[in-house]
């Protein structure tokens, strides 16, 4: 993990700096290598189902111009020498491999993590001094970056510009990163990255739903049920004092409403599995061209063929009473607590030896074709 090769683990990350405050490891990851390199992100960013952006402009000039992928090879030969970075999301989607750099935060839950973003720049490069509401590891892959960042700042954005850049700011810290050097960030810290050559940053972001979000999925989830989880009420209505008034009375009921949908401890699992297992997922996973059955499955995995993960697939599990549910990119699945842990890691689903179990042979069939697994020969 990235703590390996320093003086801190990872307990004592998560207790000193974990959504508290930023902290540099240098040479958290010594002699990395990227697996791609700038002319891979730059292909990718050409393909119509990659998320791709493409920024120019400085700080504090704020020229600021931002363009949504995908691109053409004569969009990059168009590029000027300097101020100009090319992001694309979910890398490690696209190219299954990066999943084992993922591992390196496997001291995270493992629904918290968000995707690769990688982030491709001339010298001068930057998308500006911004703010994000969620941890991020910026890990320098290639060339250098200078980060600077302020916890104490102006919150006003730059008016009339797509990007969410600060307006004003003012850096309390700076640090020039290297290939293998990583810069952790909690939500809420200002932060402006600048390319001082050419440069690669990969960026491993974290889910943090909000609020809004929350009640607004829980919202269209109730609106699926029967009783839209309960109805307004007031059977012991009297009679209206003042015309157009809603009453305190009133107000408290909807209030009481809203902060008690009519879920039951199973019903708000279901939910919040179906919601964290499709929270920013950019694409359904597709299924395969034709069904598999469980007989079939089971002779390829005695072949020696092995079950994977499909890449937009987000998968977690969820402990009950009983036993456990098992949510894969919004889909739900009961089994035993040892089947979803074992479902849910990479490594110990690859594996697994099937033996007589009729029932496990049947979910991952299902799963492989629903499209959240496929099978890969050794």
């Amino acid at each position: 993990m990235i703590f390996d090769n320093v003086s801190l683990s990872s307990e004592q990350f998560l207790a000193d700096y974990w959504q508290k405050k930023p902290l540099l490891i240098r040479q958290a990851l010594p002699g990395f290598t990227p697996e791609l390199d700038s002319n891979d992100i730059a292909g990718l960013a050409c393909d119509e189902l990659s998320e791709s952006r493409l920024i120019t402009g400085s700080f504090p000039k704020h020229d600021w111009q931002l363009r949504y992928g995908p691109f053409s090879d004569a969009d990059f030969s168009k590029l000027p020498e300097s101020n100009w970075t090319l992001l694309v999301q979910d890398v490690e989607k696209h190219y299954p491999p990066l999943r084992s750099l993922m591992q390196e935060f496997s001291f995270l839950p493992r629904w918290r993590i968000d995707d690769l973003m990688v982030s491709v720049a001339g010298p001068g490069g930057s998308v500006g001094p911004h703010v994000d509401q969620y941890d991020v590891f910026l890990i320098q892959a290639e060339g250098h970056r200078r980060w600077e960042i302020a916890e104490d700042y102006e919150t006003e954005l730059l008016p009339d510009c797509e990007l969410n850049v600060l307006r004003r700011f003012s850096a309390e810290q700076d640090w020039l990163l290297e290939p293998g050097d990583i810069l952790y960030l909690p939500p809420g810290v200002a932060h402006h990255g600048v390319a001082q050559d050419d440069c690669m940053t990969w960026s491993i972001g974290m889910r943090a739903p909000s609020r809004a979000e929350l009640i607004l999925a829980l919202g269209e989830w109730l609106s699926e049920k029967e009783d839209h989880g309960g109805r307004y009420g007031d059977p012991d209505l009297s009679i209206a004092r003042r015309i157009g008034e809603v009453e305190g009375i009133t107000l408290d009921r909807i209030g009481e409403l809203l902060r008690s949908p009519g879920l039951g401890d199973e019903e708000f699992t279901s939910f919040l599995g179906a919601f964290l297992s499709r929270y920013r997922l950019a694409h359904d996973p597709a299924p395969p061209a034709s069904r598999l059955k469980p007989a079939v499955l089971l002779k390829a995995l005695g072949r020696g063929q092995v079950l994977r993960h499909n890449p937009w697939t987000r998968m977690l599990w969820i402990e009950t009473e009983e036993n456990a549910r098992v949510f894969a990119a919004g889909s739900e699945f009961p089994c035993s607590v040892e089947f979803a842990e074992t479902l849910c890691d990479p490594d110990r689903l690859c594996q697994w030896d099937p033996g007589g179990a009729k029932t496990e042979i049947g979910l991952l069939c299902d799963l492989v074709n629903r499209g959240h697994l496929y099978l890969e020969q050794l």
